[in-house]
């Protein structure tokens, strides 16, 4: 594969993503199913030690339209890095007013032909 298919690939990447980190920005979940792969594999970040595995398009939409639109809360994204297509995502999940009400976590992301095929989640520990 040479360089100009790669940094194709890296921007294709980059477009799902901030369509996805959107998705959040908004609390509008509609763009959801046309993100995500019907072989969609989510490993999130609960329950512990090792969080909960979601397999399939309507289990993984489901999941993030419950997190798109759950009350009082909001992401705040605080970096995006994308190589080919793979991208990891920087976060602060709000719950509360103080930032004693809220977790830092990262999302390792995978792409395929436009659409997010994997995402792993993880969360910063006490």
């Amino acid at each position: 594969m040479n360089s100009g298919n790669i940094e194709q690939i890296t921007a294709d990447t980059a477009e799902v993503i901030r369509r996805f980190n959107d998705v959040f920005q908004r609390h509008d979940p509609s763009e959801l199913p046309a993100l995500i792969a019907e072989d969609c594999v989510i490993e999130n970040t609960t329950p512990a030690p090792n969080g909960g595995r979601l397999v399939g398009r309507d289990a993984c939409v489901a999941n993030w339209r419950h997190l798109a639109t759950a009350p009082g809360t909001y992401f705040e994204f605080e970096d995006l890095f994308v190589a080919g297509d793979r991208a990891v995502i920087r976060w602060r999940y709000c719950f509360g007013e103080s930032e004693a009400d809220s977790m830092r976590g990262v999302n390792l992301m995978r792409v395929r032909d436009g659409l997010i095929v994997e995402a792993m989640g993880y969360v910063k520990g006490k």
